[in-house]
């Protein structure tokens, strides 16, 4: 009969081959982690690999992702559709085995990991997501929504400040069908861990709120088993399970060392734990009775036809609820979505208003959010300055089937991670917030967001020198730049409550990445537009003005706040005989992504003469003025002064745009 052990050793033997084979990775902790791996998914796992998304299945994160191998040698034992020849190919290009796990790359793969400690917090915006969803379309004798969050981690993310902000999170919200397992060796890159973490790390979990399982021997299946159970029984708190385990365990010359942490054992080693694991078998070769040992695919399968039976009687009893619930996971708007939103954008446009875009954002969200109940956001103790809370916001906190609404109190990094983990767990649009400028605390989240991708909306307002008195602490000045230099992000800078009712509906609809909505803080002055303007905006830059009756000498390309100055520095130049094109372009990512026609349109090449305007730094702006364009906008920090002297101070002004566009166009 086949052993735990031996079921163990088989994802021993993978990762060792694997990372030999490469010539790189990380065989240290698949080796250390196989035997807790194997109890947690032979044992408690629920999941179905002939249908990885199965709603209803656990989720499985691993935060130490460096030990992908782990859970490439799990997915295929266990019977997802990722073949042995995929593991022969680890770490090579296009293969579906990457460095690091990749969500979207390989078949149950949850999340992308890689950087210590986001795993543990998509996890928690996971379990959230589960608790948030329960609560909402659970009825009596119909628990429709029942799933677990199990993640791996290590004492590197344990490490990272992000872990703290999570953890804090997790207790306070209860979050009790989240498991923590975490891999205890004493051992990161550098060597034996006691020289620089000392924490004392069950207090600190407790202490936030956690149930705790101490001490718990990483190489005793049945130690491990009763640890797991333990946990899954607390449903009133999240649990931590602390597993002490030895490094490259089986590898008899470099287990519980460092040298086994980053590193190929070598062929010799490699024989040698072969030897001690009493593996004998070539590399890559797994035995029948190892699969069968293995193989989830028929408990898996009974498991979906089980929640697939009840989830029929659920929509027999309750088929609004039901149909509400397939459609969030279909991740499909509401069909009313379309007409009512674009009716709200084209409202804007006829009323006019006068307002900061920030407040131009709480106004689409109250118009956007009671149409949409998959909406869920929140602050970074900023919501009072966000403007983030809408009339039908309802806190997490509390048990409610309309809940809405984090407080995620001051953790930028935390919560944009969490915020990644609601897009990832399905059902959900989250959209996070906090000033632009704090934008720098979540910038990893944000690129792991748009490297995924996740469906994940980042809303910072306070968006410039506009901010005004605060200083240069708290105003942004290359962070409009820095974000829209990550790939697949995009970045909406709107001048009015139109394009911000406009940015939000793009968000919203977008489904293949990120976006980040930069609202000011000073009031912004409505723009006209006709019905072709106003549609345009969704393109990402549109041309906001022309000259009536004849043809413009220069180019105005603006964003936010500083499209008004363009304005009125178009009129200026008019009446000196200049006439300009304005151009609006709230997303330059959208604007690039048009046709060459579109784009021709809006920006002709025929048209060298140009100049930019924004309040941040003036470089990126190069790549549409070149080099015989100028921009305005800044060079330096910002300063502590009311915000209409700091426009004047640092040049951003209608005399200095229209001293410029003079120069270019001769």
């Amino acid at each position: 009969m086949t052993t735990r052990r031996q079921l163990a050793n088989a994802v021993r033997a993978l990762a060792m081959d694997a990372v030999e084979k490469a010539k790189s990775g990380h065989p240290g902790m698949p080796m250390g982690m196989a035997d807790i791996a194997e109890v947690l998914w032979n044992d408690f796992h629920s999941h179905n690999p002939a249908n990885p998304h199965w709603f209803n299945r656990d989720r499985f994160l691993l935060s130490n992702g460096h030990g992908s191998m782990l859970q490439y040698a799990l997915l295929h034992l266990s019977g997802y559709d990722l073949p042995m020849s995929e593991l022969e190919r680890f770490r090579q290009l296009h293969s579906k085995t990457p460095g690091h796990p990749e969500a979207h790359e390989t078949v149950g793969v949850e999340t992308t990991t890689g950087p210590l400690g986001q795993g543990i917090a998509n996890g928690v915006g996971f379990a959230l997501a589960e608790k948030v969803l329960a609560e909402r379309y659970n009825r009596p004798g119909f628990e429709v929504v029942d799933h677990h969050t199990w993640v791996f981690c290590g004492d590197g993310c344990l490490m990272e400040g992000i872990s703290q902000e999570a953890i804090s999170l997790a207790g306070t919200w209860k979050l009790g069908k989240l498991t923590l397992i975490y891999d205890d060796n004493n051992i990161s890159i550098d060597g034996e861990v006691p020289g620089w973490f000392t924490d004392d790390t069950a207090a600190r979990f407790e202490a936030c709120g956690w149930h705790v399982i101490r001490d718990v021997d990483g190489h005793d299946a049945e130690k491990i088993k009763a640890a797991i159970a333990a946990a899954k029984a607390e449903t009133g708190k999240p649990s931590l399970v602390m597993c002490k385990t030895i490094i490259g365990f089986g590898s008899p010359n470099k287990e519980g060392t460092e040298a086994c942490h980053g590193a190929p054992l070598g062929k010799d080693e490699i024989a040698a734990a072969r030897d001690m694991l009493d593996w004998r078998y070539a590399p890559f070769e797994i035995p029948a009775e190892i699969y069968a040992g293995w193989d989830a695919k028929q408990a898996g399968a009974k498991r979906e036809a089980a929640w697939n039976a009840l989830f029929a009687d659920y929509a027999r009893a309750n088929p609004e609820l039901a149909a509400e619930l397939q459609r969030r996971l279909a991740a499909k708007l509401p069909e009313n979505w379309a007409a009512e939103s674009q009716a709200y954008v084209e409202k804007m446009q006829a009323e006019g208003p006068d307002v900061a875009s920030r407040k131009a954002s709480q106004m689409a969200l109250n118009a956007f959010g009671p149409l949409l109940p998959e909406l869920i956001g929140g602050s970074a103790d900023l919501a009072g300055s966000n403007l983030t809370i809408w009339k039908g916001s309802v806190s997490v906190t509390e048990t409610s089937p309309a809940a809405n609404y984090i407080h995620y109190g001051v953790r930028e990094f935390g919560m944009t991670a969490i915020g990644t983990g609601l897009a990832l767990h399905g059902g959900f649009i989250p959209y996070d917030a906090t000033f632009l400028v704090f934008s720098d605390y979540a910038r990893n989240a944000v690129r792991m967001s748009a490297l995924i991708p996740a469906h994940s909306i980042h809303v910072y307002t306070h968006d410039s020198i506009g901010l005004g008195e605060d200083g240069p602490t708290h105003q942004p000045v290359e962070h409009l730049a820095t974000l829209r230099y990550i790939p697949n992000n995009r970045v909406w800078r709107p001048c009015d409550a139109v394009e911000s009712a406009a940015s939000w509906k793009a968000a919203i609809e977008r489904k293949d990445g990120p976006s980040c909505l930069v609202f000011s803080r000073q009031t912004l002055k409505h723009q006209q537009r006709n019905a072709q303007q106003v549609a345009d905006i969704a393109r990402g830059a549109y041309v906001l003005s022309d000259p009536a009756d004849t043809k413009f000498k220069a180019i105005l390309i603006a964003t936010g706040s500083e499209v008004e100055l363009a304005m009125e520095a178009m009129r200026t130049l008019a009446q000196q005989g200049v006439p300009v094109r304005v151009v609006s372009m709230p997303c330059t990512e959208s604007f690039d992504a048009q046709p060459l026609e579109y784009r021709e349109g809006v920006l002709p090449g025929w048209c060298r003469a140009r100049v930019a305007v924004e309040a941040a730094i003036t470089d990126f702006w190069r790549k549409y003025v070149g080099l015989d364009g100028e921009v305005i906008g800044m060079t330096t920090f910002g300063a502590s002064a009311p915000a209409e002297q700091l426009f004047d101070y640092f040049g951003i002004t209608v005399t200095n745009v229209v001293d410029a566009v003079k120069r270019v166009a001769g």
